[in-house]
Protein backbone atom coordinates (compact mmCIF):
# COMPACT_ATOMS: atom_id res chain seq x y z
CA UNK A 1 0.00 0.00 0.00
CA UNK A 2 1.76 3.74 -0.81
CA UNK A 3 2.07 5.77 1.96
CA UNK A 4 0.01 8.46 0.19
CA UNK A 5 -2.75 6.52 1.53
CA UNK A 6 -2.85 6.24 4.81
CA UNK A 7 -5.03 8.16 7.15
CA UNK A 8 -2.59 10.59 8.09
CA UNK A 9 -1.32 11.39 4.59
CA UNK A 10 -4.97 12.16 3.26
CA UNK A 11 -5.63 14.27 6.19
CA UNK A 12 -2.10 16.13 6.15
CA UNK A 13 -2.76 16.59 2.46
CA UNK A 14 -6.90 18.06 2.79
CA UNK A 15 -5.24 20.09 5.45
CA UNK A 16 -2.74 21.16 3.62
CA UNK A 17 -4.80 21.86 0.56
CA UNK A 18 -6.99 24.01 2.84
CA UNK A 19 -3.74 26.37 3.38
CA UNK A 20 -3.54 24.93 6.85
CA UNK A 21 -0.03 23.80 7.99
CA UNK A 22 -1.14 22.37 11.81
CA UNK A 23 0.18 18.67 11.35
CA UNK A 24 -3.26 15.50 11.81
CA UNK A 25 -0.88 14.35 14.84
CA UNK A 26 -1.03 17.57 16.65
CA UNK A 27 -4.77 17.51 15.65
CA UNK A 28 -5.72 13.80 16.93
CA UNK A 29 -3.77 14.79 20.05
CA UNK A 30 -5.49 17.83 21.12
CA UNK A 31 -8.44 16.11 20.13
CA UNK A 32 -7.83 13.23 22.82
CA UNK A 33 -6.11 15.64 24.88
CA UNK A 34 -9.55 17.16 25.80
CA UNK A 35 -11.30 14.26 26.03
CA UNK A 36 -9.28 12.42 28.37
CA UNK A 37 -9.23 15.79 30.83
CA UNK A 38 -13.32 15.70 30.25
CA UNK A 39 -14.68 17.47 27.33
CA UNK A 40 -17.34 15.68 26.40
CA UNK A 41 -18.19 14.73 22.57
CA UNK A 42 -19.97 18.56 21.67
CA UNK A 43 -19.16 19.01 17.97
CA UNK A 44 -18.92 22.55 18.76
CA UNK A 45 -16.51 22.96 21.21
CA UNK A 46 -14.26 20.71 19.37
CA UNK A 47 -14.37 22.59 16.37
CA UNK A 48 -13.41 25.97 18.16
CA UNK A 49 -10.26 24.79 19.51
CA UNK A 50 -9.60 22.65 16.27
CA UNK A 51 -10.01 26.49 14.49
CA UNK A 52 -7.76 27.73 17.20
CA UNK A 53 -5.16 25.48 16.97
CA UNK A 54 -5.47 26.14 13.05
CA UNK A 55 -5.51 29.87 12.82
CA UNK A 56 -9.04 30.08 10.99
CA UNK A 57 -12.44 28.44 10.71
CA UNK A 58 -12.00 25.39 9.07
CA UNK A 59 -13.65 25.14 5.58
CA UNK A 60 -16.48 22.54 4.81
CA UNK A 61 -14.34 19.67 4.03
CA UNK A 62 -11.51 19.88 6.89
CA UNK A 63 -14.74 20.79 9.09
CA UNK A 64 -16.25 17.36 8.51
CA UNK A 65 -12.91 15.56 8.85
CA UNK A 66 -12.45 17.17 11.74
CA UNK A 67 -16.10 15.79 12.94
CA UNK A 68 -15.15 12.05 11.88
CA UNK A 69 -11.92 12.01 13.97
CA UNK A 70 -14.23 13.37 16.70
CA UNK A 71 -16.67 10.35 16.15
CA UNK A 72 -13.67 7.84 16.08
CA UNK A 73 -11.67 9.06 18.98
CA UNK A 74 -15.58 8.63 21.00
CA UNK A 75 -15.44 5.45 19.91
CA UNK A 76 -12.67 4.45 21.12
CA UNK A 77 -12.22 5.88 24.06
CA UNK A 78 -16.32 4.70 24.75
CA UNK A 79 -15.48 1.12 23.55
CA UNK A 80 -15.15 -1.97 25.80
CA UNK A 81 -11.87 -3.01 24.15
CA UNK A 82 -10.24 0.93 25.04
CA UNK A 83 -7.78 1.23 22.77
CA UNK A 84 -6.05 4.43 20.82
CA UNK A 85 -5.05 4.50 17.12
CA UNK A 86 -3.00 7.47 16.70
CA UNK A 87 -2.95 9.35 13.70
CA UNK A 88 0.49 9.51 12.80
CA UNK A 89 2.16 8.42 9.34
CA UNK A 90 2.48 4.70 8.91
CA UNK A 91 5.20 2.41 9.64
CA UNK A 92 6.62 2.64 5.66
CA UNK A 93 7.30 6.42 6.86
CA UNK A 94 10.66 7.06 7.41
CA UNK A 95 11.41 7.19 11.44
CA UNK A 96 12.21 10.70 11.78
CA UNK A 97 9.26 12.03 10.09
CA UNK A 98 6.98 9.34 12.64
CA UNK A 99 9.19 10.82 15.52
CA UNK A 100 8.39 14.28 14.38
CA UNK A 101 4.59 13.52 14.19
CA UNK A 102 4.71 11.43 18.33
CA UNK A 103 6.52 14.75 18.92
CA UNK A 104 3.63 16.85 17.51
CA UNK A 105 0.99 14.25 18.68
CA UNK A 106 2.24 14.82 22.50
CA UNK A 107 2.09 18.67 22.09
CA UNK A 108 -1.41 18.57 21.29
CA UNK A 109 -2.59 15.78 23.37
CA UNK A 110 -1.17 18.17 26.54
CA UNK A 111 -2.56 21.68 24.73
CA UNK A 112 -5.68 19.92 24.72
CA UNK A 113 -5.35 18.59 28.03
CA UNK A 114 -4.60 21.69 29.30
CA UNK A 115 -7.75 23.78 28.06
CA UNK A 116 -9.75 21.47 29.72
CA UNK A 117 -8.53 19.89 32.62
CA UNK A 118 -10.86 20.71 35.69
CA UNK A 119 -9.09 22.16 39.39
CA UNK A 120 -9.33 18.27 40.52
CA UNK A 121 -5.85 17.11 41.59
CA UNK A 122 -4.58 14.48 39.18
CA UNK A 123 -3.47 11.22 41.67
CA UNK A 124 0.57 10.24 40.93
CA UNK A 125 -0.02 7.96 38.27
CA UNK A 126 -2.03 10.35 35.85
CA UNK A 127 1.06 13.33 36.75
CA UNK A 128 3.64 10.70 35.63
CA UNK A 129 2.05 9.79 32.33
CA UNK A 130 1.69 14.00 31.61
CA UNK A 131 5.39 13.75 32.57
CA UNK A 132 5.80 11.13 30.19
CA UNK A 133 3.98 13.17 27.68
CA UNK A 134 6.41 16.21 28.05
CA UNK A 135 9.47 14.08 27.79
CA UNK A 136 8.05 12.33 24.53
CA UNK A 137 7.67 15.38 22.85
CA UNK A 138 11.23 16.65 23.41
CA UNK A 139 12.74 13.67 21.77
CA UNK A 140 11.66 13.03 18.66
CA UNK A 141 15.30 13.91 17.55
CA UNK A 142 16.16 11.52 19.11
CA UNK A 143 15.04 8.75 17.89
CA UNK A 144 17.79 7.77 14.89
CA UNK A 145 16.95 5.55 11.66
CA UNK A 146 18.33 2.23 13.06
CA UNK A 147 16.87 -1.10 14.67
CA UNK A 148 17.29 0.20 18.29
CA UNK A 149 15.51 3.47 17.06
CA UNK A 150 12.54 1.43 15.41
CA UNK A 151 12.07 -0.51 18.76
CA UNK A 152 12.21 2.82 20.67
CA UNK A 153 9.69 4.06 18.56
CA UNK A 154 7.30 0.81 18.75
CA UNK A 155 7.86 1.24 23.02
CA UNK A 156 6.67 4.35 22.69
CA UNK A 157 3.63 4.00 20.30
CA UNK A 158 2.57 1.51 22.32
CA UNK A 159 2.61 3.48 25.53
CA UNK A 160 0.69 6.10 24.24
CA UNK A 161 -1.73 3.58 22.99
CA UNK A 162 -2.46 2.80 26.77
CA UNK A 163 -1.23 6.01 28.62
CA UNK A 164 -4.15 8.66 27.55
CA UNK A 165 -7.10 5.56 28.33
CA UNK A 166 -5.60 5.99 32.45
CA UNK A 167 -6.03 9.88 32.24
CA UNK A 168 -9.82 9.50 30.03
CA UNK A 169 -10.63 6.82 33.11
CA UNK A 170 -9.38 9.57 35.80
CA UNK A 171 -10.96 12.26 34.41
CA UNK A 172 -13.36 12.31 32.00
CA UNK A 173 -15.52 9.20 32.71
CA UNK A 174 -18.64 10.11 34.25
CA UNK A 175 -18.47 8.96 37.60
CA UNK A 176 -20.27 5.13 37.80
CA UNK A 177 -23.67 5.48 39.55
CA UNK A 178 -23.59 4.89 43.44
CA UNK A 179 -22.62 1.35 43.36
CA UNK A 180 -22.52 0.13 46.96
CA UNK A 181 -19.18 -0.34 48.09
CA UNK A 182 -18.03 -4.02 48.86
CA UNK A 183 -18.20 -4.96 52.55
CA UNK A 184 -15.47 -6.57 54.12
CA UNK A 185 -16.41 -9.04 56.46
Amino acid sequence: MPIQNSPYHAFAALLASSGHTVSPAELHGLLLGRSCAGAGFEVEPWLVDAADLLGTPPADNVRQALIGLQEMVKGELTSDDMTVVLLVPSDESPLPERAAALGEWCQGFLAGFGLTARDTALSTEAMEVLQDLAAIAQVQDALEESEDGETDYMEVMEYLRVAPLLLYTESAKPPTAASPKPSLH
